[in-house]
């Protein structure tokens, strides 16, 4: 007893002390400032260091808004270097803290289209900005992610569709007002721009030519860009010396405000349109400027990620540091009063340990014996449930329909046709679900394709580091259990959770494996998460001696980790 309290009493010591240079709101505030500041002046490596400076003292004192706001600034810079991967993962991170309709999740959304559409992923893009859209709290909001719809469409050759937007856009009457100008004449070129490639050139040229007036009125710097650019274009066949002079100003004024990207596609007008001895400077110009900012973005991909590593590692460190120092300090005071109680305990210790050991060894035995048992039980069970609740109902509704329509009829042959058809499917999932896993060289692409599986019009399943695992050192029964496990998480996401995004992370440590599930779906009471079926999860994971958490309330998704020993 006397021990106990001893302990006690030094923990209670080394938390106050801990406290006391615990980081503060203030600190993570004054960095975010810094990250601001340094945005404004362009210096994107200070800002990104300061933005996760921010991010790191916001999660040690919990603040979530925070938290998400510097991911979502850190993402933004990344996608402002062309590191649109990156700014994926950084989004990705800040999931878990933002919630539906609030400040960041319209945001978060934005750019998740914005990183799909620079990456070509045309059809994921228009998916993001439709769910920022539906958490716009007004109509003026709503207009810029239907503008980017807009522009995805005229990506994807779909004219009409881009049309169609821009012109209920346009025909806003809030767009009339001077503080919208800027975005007036973006959707006027865009609408110019779809006509245009549409082939009505003379509404197009007159939408184009008017989006560059107001650009110009009201030293819209980066929209007279993007017109000059749009006219190069469309006077590229038919009078190759206006097309030449407005590429030429597109260069010269993204040269000015160094918009590489921007710099590279009026090269391109300027080597089409001239071929003479110009062309041959255009060309070099383009090699030198793409070759330079291929290299340029790539060191920022390796700032940024050696950034996040190094204050990590800083972090972790005077976390271990702040805590040593504590320890140390109680154990100097403590350390006579202690000296007597520690040779007492080895005895008592060592004696505890060599019974406790022998009882453990034996117990675990018939424990793991009997998770096993019961992991084989409740597979069976559940098959048979899928093949009774669902399987023959189907059957039977067959049988039925034979008996009681006529054949001879056609659309009775295409609905008993269909039935079968689904009946098939069921015992292709269940024989899916309870077949044979490889667990060979191809079983990390099995085990994605099989995650990808559930991917759906209404759900987005995203699968991050599943390459970075290396499986062939982990044994061929705990991939089954990460196979049948991930299987069963999946199978419940889609069954019980109503989820538009579920995230799958894996990472590997020196000694084990962890994956980490979140979902943001309508989640549950922890009390009802062995009644939707996953306790037989926690069986699996046990038989190997890992761990399996959940976490979850109603409303606020479902989170899980597995940590599996290698």
């Amino acid at each position: 007893m006397f021990t106990f309290l001893l302990l006690f009493s030094c923990k209670e010591k080394t938390l106050t002390n801990i406290n006391k240079s615990k980081p503060t709101q203030k600190e993570a505030i004054n960095f975010r400032d810094k990250g601001i500041l340094n945005f404004e002046k362009k210096n994107l490596n200070v800002a990104f260091l300061n933005f996760n400076k921010a991010k790191i003292i916001s999660e040690t004192i919990r603040d979530s808004a925070n938290i998400a706001y510097n991911l979502i600034r850190m993402a933004s810079i990344q996608q402002i270097t062309g590191d649109y991967y990156g700014s994926k993962e950084t989004l990705t991170e800040a999931l878990p803290y933002i919630k539906r309709r609030d400040i960041f999740s319209v945001s978060v959304n934005n750019f998740f289209g914005i990183a799909d559409k620079e990456l070509s992923l045309y059809n994921d893009a228009i998916y993001y900005y439709k769910e920022a859209i539906k958490d716009c709290t007004d109509s003026i909001s709503k207009q810029s992610p239907l503008n980017n719809i807009a522009a995805v469409y005229i990506k994807q050759e779909k004219y009409e569709k881009a049309i169609t937007i821009l012109e209920s856009i346009l025909n806003r009457k809030f767009l009339d007002a001077s503080a919208h100008a800027s975005s007036k004449s973006r959707v006027q070129d865009n609408l110019g721009y779809a006509y245009f490639k549409k082939g009505k050139n003379d509404k197009g040229l007159l939408l184009m030519n008017e989006s560059l007036k107001t650009r110009r009125l009201h030293n819209d710097s980066y929209g007279i860009i993007e017109s000059y650019l749009h006219l190069a274009e469309f006077y590229a066949k038919t009078d190759s010396k206006k097309s030449n002079q407005y590429a030429l100003d597109a260069y010269k004024s993204a040269t000015k405000l160094n918009s590489i990207d921007e710099r590279l596609r009026a090269l391109q007008f300027l080597i089409l349109n001239d071929l003479g001895r110009k062309n041959i400077g255009y060309a070099k110009k383009y090699i030198t400027l793409n070759d330079s900012i291929i290299k340029i973005r790539n060191n920022y991909k390796n700032k940024f990620a050696k950034i996040k590593y190094d204050s990590k590692k800083e972090k972790d460190e005077n976390q271990k540091l702040r805590l040593e120092k504590a320890e140390n300090l109680v154990a100097l005071k403590e350390a006579e009063k202690e000296k007597i109680i520690l040779y007492a305990s080895i005895i008592i210790a060592s004696t505890t340990f060599v019974f406790l050991a022998i009882y453990l060894r034996k117990r675990y035995k018939h424990k793991t014996r009997l998770v096993e048992i019961t992991t084989a039980y409740n597979t069976e069970t559940r098959i048979a449930k899928d093949i009774h609740d669902e399987l023959a109902n189907d059957v039977f509704h067959a049988i039925t329909y034979t008996q009681t329509q006529s054949l001879n009829a056609e659309n009775n042959k295409e609905t008993l046709l269909q039935k079968l058809n689904h009946i098939y499917s069921r015992v292709r999932g269940i024989s899916r679900e309870n077949s044979n896993i490889d667990t060979g060289p191809n079983y990390s692409a099995g085990l994605k394709e099989m995650l990808s599986t559930y991917n759906s019009n209404t759900t987005n399943v995203i699968i991050t580091n599943i390459e970075k695992i290396n499986w062939e050192s982990i044994e061929d029964e705990k991939k089954v259990t990460i196979h049948r496990v991930l299987q069963e998480l999946m199978v419940n996401m889609k069954k019980h959770s109503e989820a538009l995004l579920a995230v799958i992370k894996f990472d590997s440590k020196s000694n084990a494996v962890i994956i980490d599930y979140t979902d943001n779906g309508k989640g549950c009471e922890k009390s009802k998460i062995i009644k939707n079926g996953l306790q037989n999860m926690e069986n699996r994971i046990l038989a190997t001696k890992g761990t399996i958490t959940f976490d979850t309330q109603p409303d606020k998704g479902f989170k899980a980790k597995i940590t599996l020993p290698k």
